[in-house]
């Protein structure tokens, strides 16, 4: 059986859903975690939220926090599919590709899990570290792009 890091065939852009399934699922645990939530009007939910007082201050504060892992999950996806497009246009090697987006992948789902329970300033460090492994993954997919594009480039001159 193949897996995303496969040396042979590219899973690189099946990367790119797979990184919004796992930006949107902090929301569907938040949502799930109180009778606050009002699929009518999402974006007030953190708000209506704080006035609900039939939910512990602990579990109010993890419901925030997923909230807030899933918003920055969606601001850095265009980020990582723009990279594996990259990676992909320049013609990268499978292993490549797949061993990136694999990597991003395990770091957005260790993101979530580190941002939900965190609860002391180490953890709060320890999820700055993630996230920065996360989008080293997705610069190295633009930095290797864009020299195998250079030196395509030159060799046509």
């Amino acid at each position: 059986m193949a897996s995303l890091f496969d040396t042979t065939r590219n899973f690189s852009i099946y990367a790119i859903p797979a990184a919004w399934v796992i930006a949107f699922l902090p929301h569907a645990y938040a949502a799930s975690q109180s009778k606050s939530f009002d699929n009518r009007s999402p974006r007030t939910y953190t708000q209506t939220l704080e006035q609900d007082q039939t939910i512990s201050k602990a579990n109010k504060s993890r419901i925030i926090r997923a909230e807030a892992a899933q918003t920055n999950g969606f601001k850095n996806l265009p980020l990582f599919a723009t990279a594996v497009l990259a990676g992909n246009l320049a013609g990268l090697p499978a292993s490549t590709l797949n061993t990136l987006s694999g990597g991003y992948l395990i770091s957005r789902v260790l993101y979530n899990l580190v941002y939900i329970n965190n609860t002391t300033e180490g953890v709060g460090h320890l999820r700055s570290v993630v996230f920065l492994a996360g989008i080293g993954q997705i610069f190295t997919l633009f930095v290797k792009s864009g020299n195998v594009l250079r030196e395509r480039a030159a060799n046509l001159l």
